[in-house]
């Protein structure tokens, strides 16, 4: 199954469920009460806050990563060739991957935007991998020669010939890990022994070859995130390559970016109408999505046996990590800032002056969701044992999560 059909699902629900509550619930922007306007002011406030200690410092890091990503594949890929690449070599390239999959999962509170209206999401991690067409794909002496040539269209060429289901970060981490461990020289030396590639004889060369190219189509997608957010403010080289690429960068209709039209809420021009429909974009579209996803697809799905394959990471064994990541996103989100304390121009701090008995709610189950899946981190690999107690448990405390995010966002229209 395609975790684009999932999302989408999910953000078409958000922006329903966003819809009534503007029209219906929400106190009007132009209301006269002192009050109003001083909450008008917090949210605009807790807004620029989001924007620019969140958003675009997390689409930034997963630009940079990604880049260093490419670069070393790329090396790695020539290293190889030459008979001189190392271990730590392949180990580098290793955490640079995680720490770019991590910097992915951390913005997963904020895929409303860019990342879905412009399909980024699916294209760079859906899962699982289609291994049977990655071999077929890897025994095609046509398509290797396009992908190696990277200079001549190489990284165009990954994603006009190989699928969805290969390209991103599983079908790298593939090569790059397995059973969660870093590959080893000598794997790449040898013939992969997947049993999707069974006969066909594959060498670690080929192998580079697509994560190399595929690497780099991540990076251009990477980029196109951090651009789309960041209009003007993003690195100029990398905006270079995003219009290079010809890819989409601003709210459809408008010359705004992304974080320009958060930013710019209630004036002429942007998608949103009132403060308090940016707290339920932030609420609602993105944090209790990501907790919906989690819960209910990256955990449930093999938990329940629905799809017992539906493994997120199968190959690093990091699936808690991403899943731990994913509810850090949305810590994030409430605090204002990349940390576990809450900034003054908060959510979590708006909550706390204005109705602390809700904010102590959404603080423990938080806390009780993050330690939910520090405990499963620990513990035995999602894809080892996915109908662990601790994967109950993380979905359990993930759920309840959602419902006072809910609730918090239900009270913050209608007051």
């Amino acid at each position: 199954m395609k975790k684009y059909l999932l999302i989408s699902v999910a953000v078409l629900m958000s922006a329903l469920s966003l819809t009534a509550c503007g029209d219906d619930n929400e106190k009007d922007n132009a209301g006269t009460t002192g009050e109003n306007v001083e909450k008008d002011a917090a949210m605009q406030a807790i807004t620029s806050q989001y924007v620019n200690n969140v958003v675009f410092p997390i689409y930034t890091s997963l630009a940079e990563q990604t880049d260093n990503l490419f670069e070393q594949l790329v090396a790695a890929k020539e290293k190889f060739r030459a008979g001189t690449l190392t271990q730590k070599d392949i180990d580098e390239v290793c955490t640079t991957f995680l720490a770019a999959r991590s910097a992915w999962e951390k913005s997963e509170s904020f895929l409303y935007g860019a990342a879905t209206d412009f399909g980024i999401d699916p294209h760079i991690d859906t899962w699982p991998l289609d291994r049977t067409a990655l071999a077929k794909a890897l025994s095609s002496t046509e398509i290797l020669e396009d992908l190696d040539d990277l200079e001549d269209g190489g990284i165009d060429n990954a994603r006009a010939l190989v699928g969805e289901q290969q390209l991103g970060f599983h079908g790298i981490e593939f090569i790059i890990f397995r059973n969660g461990k870093n590959r080893t020289v000598a794997d790449l030396n040898g013939i992969e022994d997947d049993a999707a590639f069974a006969g066909r004889n594959i060498t670690g060369e080929q192998e580079l070859i697509f994560a190399a190219a595929v690497a780099g189509d991540l990076r251009d997608k990477c980029f196109q995130l951090e651009v789309s957010w960041l209009g003007e403010k993003a690195n100029n080289e990398h905006i270079e390559r995003v219009e290079e690429c010809e890819f989409p960068y601003t709210i459809v209709g408008s010359e705004w970016s992304y974080g320009e039209n958060m930013l710019n809420a209630t004036k002429a021009g942007s998608t949103l109408r009132t403060w308090r429909s940016v707290m339920s974009t932030i609420l609602v579209a993105g944090c209790s999505n990501i907790c919906n996803e989690v819960a209910g697809q990256k955990i449930g799905q093999a938990y329940t046996g629905a799809d017992k394959d539906y493994i997120e990471s199968p190959y690093s064994q990091r699936s808690y990590y991403d899943f731990y990541d994913n509810i850090s996103s949305i810590q994030y989100s409430l605090n204002g800032q990349t940390g576990k304390t809450a900034a003054a121009n908060s959510i979590m701090a708006y909550l706390t002056k204005y109705n602390s008995t809700l904010a102590a709610k959404l603080s423990e189950k938080l806390s009780a969701a993050l330690t939910a899946l520090e405990t499963a981190k620990a513990g035995t690999p999602f894809v080892v044992d996915s109908h662990s107690a601790s994967a109950k448990a993380s979905m359990d405390a993930i759920g309840e999560l959602d419902e006072v995010i809910n609730e918090a966002a239900t009270w913050i229209a209608a007051n």
